[in-house]
Parts: structure tokens; C-alpha cells; sequence
């Protein structure tokens, strides 16, 4: 697929522009990822991670950023024997994803409404 886009890009002074906008609508079909407790469920081909191609992934990124990356080191910590077990259930863990997914996914749709509402302001003022 990445061999493919860049052929469409083109080399022209409108690629950056293609390359932005090809990129965009080839990346928002993608399924999102969620956060999940491995623990709940049994299908370990929904562990995989699909544009990577490996059979198991996590995500996190420095723990002062998101509470789910602060969980996620924990967990991993505990795992591998740094720190001592986590005392949750993982029913506990798999609400706390939840809540993780549901504030992801209210953070996109609303940079997505503000990214319409500017282009709307911008629209309007230039025309």
C-alpha cells in the first residue's frame, strides 16, 4: 500500500498536497485501535496489530501523557517482575480501558468538529 501511494504521489508542486489528502482518506477507514484487558478476552488474533503485522502489541507513550500509558506501565512493570503485582481484578482493568476508549475517541471527534469549524471560518472569510 506504501509503495503504492508514493507512486500516486507524483514529484509535481501539488504532491505534498495529494500526499496529505491521500493519506488522510486511506488512514480514516482503518479500524481504531482500543485499549482492552487481555485478560477478558479469549480471541488472541485481536491482540494483533494489523498495519505492523505483529501478533502482539501494546501501546504507550511517556506516562506522563495519558492516564492509559501510565496503566499500561504498570501493568508491564508488574509483568515482568519490576514493580509488585498490580491488586485489581481485570474487570477493573477492562472498565478503565473502557473509559480510556471512550475519552480517545471524544478527543478525535472533537479536533475533527474543530478542524470543519475553522475551515468553515476559513471558507467564509475568503470568500
Amino acid at each position: 500500500l506504501q509503495k503504492s501511494l508514493n507512486e500516486t504521489f507524483g514529484a509535481d508542486k501539488y504532491s505534498r498536497a495529494r500526499k496529505e489528502v491521500l493519506t488522510y482518506m486511506f488512514s480514516r477507514p482503518m479500524q481504531m485501535a482500543l485499549y482492552f484487558c487481555t485478560g477478558m478476552v479469549k480471541d488472541e488474533t485481536l491482540f494483533r496489530h494489523y498495519a505492523l503485522n505483529v501478533p502482539f502489541y501494546t501501546h504507550f507513550t511517556s506516562p506522563i501523557r495519558r492516564y492509559a500509558d501510565i496503566v499500561v506501565h504498570r501493568l508491564l512493570s508488574a509483568s515482568l517482575g519490576i514493580s509488585s503485582p498490580i491488586r485489581m481484578e481485570k474487570e477493573d482493568i477492562q472498565r478503565q480501558a473502557e473509559h480510556c476508549n471512550d475519552r480517545k475517541m471524544a478527543s478525535k471527534r472533537v479536533q475533527e468538529l474543530s478542524a470543519d469549524l475553522f475551515f468553515c471560518i476559513f471558507v467564509r472569510v475568503r470568500a
